[in-house]
């Protein structure tokens, strides 16, 4: 059997996860030929993982400016995008042009311009873009899908949906290149793309109309200072005012995270570790967005980047009943620990409360893996043979635009304090 190449784009922190499974447990199937990263430093510490954690011969090198002659020389059949978020539509696209399928990690892109390149680049290439929705598969939210499904409460007529992220996995985004939201399109794109899809995916509709409120009121020095705060650093490392800060993050003092970052700042100047307090903080912490669907249903989503717990309470109001689900999540930094720890649960409950009758509480199925048990799911959905699947959990190019549109709905409205429709900002 022909197995299929893959190289990826993009060798931070996300970039593991994709290339670790691959090599791991799908060699039979799946070549790894290269990777492509701005940072030569990276770059060979990815090629040292794979020596040395996964016992894999090193792959070929290729800087960023050499994406094409990487295509053009390895001729993989698939493109693996874990770039920063601004930078997806390009390599998505050309990678495309050039006649290769795409798997991205989410979001596929942080606007509606960058969107729309995306969606006619597929419709004129024919290609195959996948992105990496792992959430949908995790047990406890493919049963509420089942449970929606099989008409357990009958027409979902209202969502409502609280997540929190805490002060450990929340203040992350503020230290690094998602602080600047035109690198992530912000929280409601480059996280809550997650939780949008999740609503997309369980109410099998899409958004319509998106109304959203937001600001940062938490993180930024202008916050800190009004809450009396007089001790600030530009940066962790090499700061004696951050030792004693429960929000600072410390490179040295994690051997992966000084590889990939603290070493590798020679070659391009960014610093992973910058103070969640500083200034040139330009996305919220603190939103709030109501949806009307296309099914009719409407939702109050709410997300807040600062709190004591991390995980999320959602609610569904249907004809026949009501669906309430709270997940409480391991709190982690990306890559600043074990890959098994992120998104893994703490505590779940999922209860149906039929009308006329006793509540009862479902029995969710365990498994192993990040994201609840969804993360191998998943992994085997994009490179080893997917099975049939009556959930249809595998996320298309369309998947990964109306879970961002609902975001960068937000985003516009949060601009202009007016509703925005979805089919104003694309067309598909």
């Amino acid at each position: 059997m022909t197995r299929k190449k893959y190289v990826l784009v993009g060798t931070g922190g996300r970039a593991e996860f994709f290339y670790g499974s691959l090599v791991k447990h799908y060699r039979d199937k799946c070549e790894l030929a290269a990777f492509c990263d701005i940072n030569r430093t990276r770059l060979e510490y990815a090629n040292k993982l794979l020596r040395e954690k996964y016992d894999h011969p090193d792959v070929r090198l290729y800087s960023s400016e050499q994406f094409e002659e990487m295509i053009r020389t390895e001729k993989p059949d698939t493109v693996i995008v874990t770039s920063v978020d601004r930078t997806h539509h390009t390599y998505i696209i050309r990678a495309m042009e050039l006649g290769c399928n795409v798997v991205t990690e989410k979001p596929m892109t942080v606007d509606a311009e960058k969107c729309q390149h995306i969606i006619d680049a597929v419709k004129r290439t024919g290609k195959d873009l996948r992105v990496a929705f792992n959430y949908r598969y995790a047990p406890h939210n493919t049963k509420i899908r089942e449970l929606i499904m099989d008409g357990t409460i009958g027409d979902v007529h209202s969502v409502h949906f609280e997540w929190l992220l805490n002060t450990t996995h929340g203040a992350d985004y503020f230290r690094r290149w998602h602080r600047d939201k035109r690198n992530s399109g912000g929280l409601l794109v480059h996280k809550s793309t997650h939780h949008f899809d999740l609503v997309n995916f369980w109410l099998g509709s899409a958004p319509e109309t998106v109304f959203a409120m937001g600001g940062l009121m938490f993180y930024g020095r202008e916050n800190a200072e009004r809450r009396g705060v007089t001790n600030f650093y530009q940066r962790a490392y090499g700061s004696e005012a951050a030792k004693n800060d429960p929000f600072a993050i410390h490179l040295d003092k994690n051997e992966h995270l000084k590889s990939l970052y603290l070493d590798a700042e020679k070659d391009d100047g960014y610093q992973r570790d910058q103070s969640v307090f500083g200034d040139g903080i330009s996305i919220e912490d603190t939103l709030g967005v109501m949806v009307r669907y296309k099914n009719k249903a409407i939702m109050t989503y709410s997300l807040n980047a600062y709190l004591p717990w991390e995980g999320y309470n959602v609610v569904f109001n249907g004809s026949k009943g009501r669906i309430e689900m709270k997940v409480v999540e391991r709190a982690y930094v990306n890559s600043g620990g074990k890959k098994e720890d992120e998104g893994a649960l703490s505590y779940k409950v999922l209860t149906v409360q039929p009308m006329f009758e006793r509540a009862y509480e479902v029995e969710i199925e365990t498994r192993a893996g990040g994201h609840g048990g969804g993360d191998p799911i998943l992994l085997n959905d994009l490179f080893g043979d997917r099975a049939p699947d009556r959930f249809n959990r595998a996320a298309s190019h369309v998947d990964g635009a109306v879970s961002i549109l609902t975001g960068i709905a937000g985003n516009v409205s949060m601009q202009t304090g007016a509703p925005v429709r979805i089919a104003d900002l694309v067309q598909f």
